[in-house]
């Protein structure tokens, strides 16, 4: 199984993108994972930021792997724990599809991105930064196939 992370916004601080190699690099012997930046909706004064939102979803369904298992990552989510994600990996390990994590912007995903969700994750009731999200995903997944592995990262 490949996972390809799938997020609005380009260019993220270097600390981000140093941070998101480094768990790509771990994750590459049980997870590959792949980023794929899709540009921002345009948006600022005058603009319809719906419109944004939409054009934004309309780029993330073209960048869908074919018969990809679609995890939207979304407050509204689940909220699981690090072992209970885990158990999700293993669980969608053993349905012999690729994987698609998705990122939205800043309003959040398009109605038809969350509709095309096979599944809804959230990190919690904070209210993240985008860019640190791809950090924190990688971060999790990486942790999420250690335990899976029987590595000692995860020390709970």
């Amino acid at each position: 199984m490949k996972a390809r992370l799938i997020a609005i916004g380009e260019r993220p601080p270097a600390w981000v993108a140093e941070g998101f190699a480094e768990y790509q690099k771990r994750l590459s012997h049980w997870l590959p994972l792949e980023l794929v930046e899709i540009a921002p909706g345009v948006r600022g004064k005058g603009r319809d930021a719906a419109r944004a939102t939409q054009d934004e979803g309309a780029r993330v369904l073209a960048a869908l792997p074919k018969q990809a298992l679609v995890i939207a990552l979304d407050g509204r989510g689940h909220a699981w724990s690090s072992p209970q994600l885990s158990q999700r990996l293993a669980d969608w390990r053993g349905m012999g599809r690729d994987l698609a994590l998705l990122v939205g912007g800043p309003e959040g995903h398009a109605p038809e991105v969350l509709s095309r969700a096979d599944e809804t994750w959230s990190l919690g009731p904070l209210t993240l930064p985008h860019m640190l999200v791809r950090l924190v995903c990688a971060e999790q997944l990486y942790r999420a196939a250690a335990m899976l592995a029987n590595h000692p990262y995860h020390r709970a």
